[in-house]
């Protein structure tokens, strides 16, 4: 899903996404992605977390347990070992359950206010293995690459800004062509609570780099079928990740 986000405020996000979400499913989308910090917008503003759990993570799961299929977006979570919150993104499933992946690279003044994760998470759905990043994650191939083997489906909800939409759009691109999997990026559209402007283009990639979906900047549904049998044949075809070599680990 492709939508604006109004500024540091949770309720009036989930009264307006709530709808969206609805429509998404209606349209037969079996797992709806929300964009990165979908109910504050990327603030940065002190005391801006919320507990694992919040309110944020419990509209996520409402609206999976009420449509019947996985949700997911990011939001600010704090967790007992410290102040500063993760930029967390929470997968909820319509049984209940829920997964969570913490941004592994903040972005410029995100790092003074928001905590780090540790690796990558992959999760199953629907026999797709499903593996979320966020936003500036993008610009980092490696991590892209470490997860490859075992991923299916790449997620990338996002704030990306505008003047740097053509990066989104290459790289968006870039991820899928050369780890022969299909990329979802989703971006918000509107203007920010900072000034920031953005653009959406949101769209989902093939995993031979083809757009099966794209948007402009207006809020909308972007909707494509993905399918595991097809990363799996493109990657018997054109055996690519097999060639990587790991420079890194050769002796000096």
């Amino acid at each position: 899903m492709q939508h604006d986000i109004v500024w540091e405020d949770r309720d009036a996000n989930f009264a307006r996404l709530a709808p969206q979400v609805a429509r998404a499913a209606g349209a037969g989308a079996e797992l709806v992605l929300l964009t990165e910090t979908f109910s504050t917008g990327f603030s940065m503003t002190p005391g801006i977390g919320e507990p694992e759990g919040g309110p944020s993570s419990q509209f996520l799961a409402a609206q999976a347990a009420e449509h019947g299929v996985w949700v997911a977006g990011t939001c600010p979570e704090t967790d007992v070992e410290g102040e500063l919150p993760y930029n967390t993104f929470v997968l909820a499933g319509p049984d209940g359950t829920a997964h969570r992946y913490r941004k592994l690279h903040p972005f410029a003044d995100e790092r003074n206010r928001f905590r780090s994760g540790t690796g990558p998470v992959t999760v199953e759905v629907g026999g797709l293995r499903v593996t979320p990043f966020i936003c500036y994650d993008l610009r980092f191939a490696n991590v892209f690459w470490a997860a490859a083997p075992d991923t299916d489906v790449y997620l990338v909800p996002a704030n990306w800004p505008s003047p740097r939409r053509h990066h989104w759009s290459a790289l968006l691109q870039a991820r899928a062509i050369e780890n022969q999997a299909y990329v979802v990026g989703g971006n918000r559209v509107g203007t920010a609570g900072d000034g920031t402007e953005h653009a959406g283009d949101s769209r989902i990639v093939s995993p031979m780099g083809e757009l099966l979906a794209t948007a402009s900047g207006v809020e909308t549904i972007v909707l494509a079928d993905v399918d595991a049998a097809e990363v799996a044949a493109t990657r018997d075809r054109f055996p690519f990740l097999g060639d990587r070599r790991d420079l890194a680990s050769r002796p000096g």
